[in-house]
């Protein structure tokens, strides 16, 4: 909690026992049985959860996005997997709130925030994972509505979820020819593949979303033609900042957990804790969250700010926060000796949910080339 305000303590408090009582329990459940707790998630709207960094008028708490990444990073601690989902279907809703027109805002937007519906982002493709502007998903105008033909692959919610916020290409290739349209489950040519069998980040359903002929109305296009890689891109840095904030809550909760066991478990008549090797060990993986932590909230306030370098600061801070803190949780797991191997013991779901965070919302080799190329650039 240093350097927040009583406010962002607050909502950090609320939002910490909120995942003590109502996600940690059951965490563990909703791994094994693959459930998509959409009640929990109901519960944690109502705390202005849904849409946390969306304008108050169309239902959003209309927060900061340090204040979000300190409320992601607390859920986390609860339960990862179901937080990073809760981070997506943010940045869904905040694409429609920011891009979209005042029709759009209030059709779509107080549904989402209060999560009586769910949105999935889909930009990723069989093809198309790193290199997005080359993505092939085509939308062909026809009147007043769009014809669309493609898929999207590893769409997080998919067939699950009511909205779906979709990348498609309306031009000539290359990132000027992509459109943003916004899509409702129920469409006729809508479809969706086969639920994915996932190492982690089983609370949430992964599928294929597939589109066939499927016609969708003009006024359902977030801003104008050609518009839609610039707003990927810009809800990516958000996103960037939350998956980051949700490796945050992982490593958190490895750290206690870690100085948990070794306080507890004995080994040649001493309790773990009294190994020097084990408690330097422990010192580096707080000092890794500390540094990692930093970071992300640095990044958080320049995006919120607006500041010309927000871009490179959050792949910054996913790059070295989404490392780090894998790193952390897997050296907990190591800590917790053989237990650290068994699901009766939450610390290998945090390392295997943690684990595609390095992965997803640009990759982390991605992220050293956007920092790279910064630099070159002076």
């Amino acid at each position: 909690s240093t350097g927040l305000t009583e406010d962002q303590k607050e909502f950090q408090k609320v939002a910490l026992d909120f995942a003590a009582k109502e996600m940690a329990p059951y965490m563990a459940e909703w791994d094994e049985k693959e459930i998509f707790p959409v009640e929990t998630m109901r519960k944690a709207a109502q705390l202005g959860f849904g849409g946390i960094y969306v304008k108050p008028d169309v239902g959003g708490s209309g927060l900061s996005r340090l204040d979000t990444s300190i409320i992601f990073e607390a859920l986390s601690t609860g339960c990862t997997s179901t937080t990073a989902y809760m981070s997506i279907h943010n940045m869904c809703v905040w694409m429609i709130d920011t891009f979209g027109n005042e029709e759009q805002r209030r059709r779509f937007c107080p549904s989402l925030c209060s999560m009586e519906k769910f949105a999935s982002y889909c930009l990723t493709e069989p093809g198309s994972g790193s290199d997005a502007a080359s993505l092939l998903t085509s939308a062909q105008r026809k009147g007043d509505t769009y014809i669309l033909n493609g898929s999207k692959a590893f769409i997080s919610g998919g067939g699950d979820t009511d909205v779906y916020v979709v990348m498609c290409r309306t031009g000539g290739p290359g990132p000027k020819g992509i459109s943003c349209l916004v899509l409702e489950k129920g469409m006729p040519g809508l479809s969706f593949g086969k639920k994915e069998k996932k190492v982690g980040w089983n609370s949430q359903p992964t599928r294929a979303v597939i589109f066939e002929d499927c016609v969708v109305p003009v006024g359902n296009r977030l801003g104008a033609e050609g518009q839609g890689f610039s707003i990927a891109m810009q809800g990516l840095n958000g996103g960037r900042i939350n998956i980051a904030s949700c490796s945050l809550g992982a490593a958190h909760a490895s750290v206690l957990l870690a100085q948990e066991h070794l306080t507890v478990r004995k080994q040649f008549g001493e309790p773990l804790a009294s190994n020097q090797y084990l408690q330097f060990r422990l010192a580096e993986m707080a000092t890794r969250l500390v540094a990692a932590r930093l970071m992300v909230r640095n990044a958080a306030r320049a995006l919120q700010d607006g500041r010309e370098d927000a871009a490179v600061l959050c792949s910054m801070a996913k790059l070295f926060a989404t490392d780090e803190c894998f790193g952390i949780c897997n050296q907990a797991l190591q800590m917790h000796g053989g237990y650290g191997y068994l699901k009766d013991y939450a610390v290998q779901q945090f390392v295997r949910d943690i684990r595609v965070h390095q992965i997803l919302e640009g990759t982390n080799e991605v992220m050293r080339m956007i920092v790279a190329r910064n630099l070159l650039q002076g």
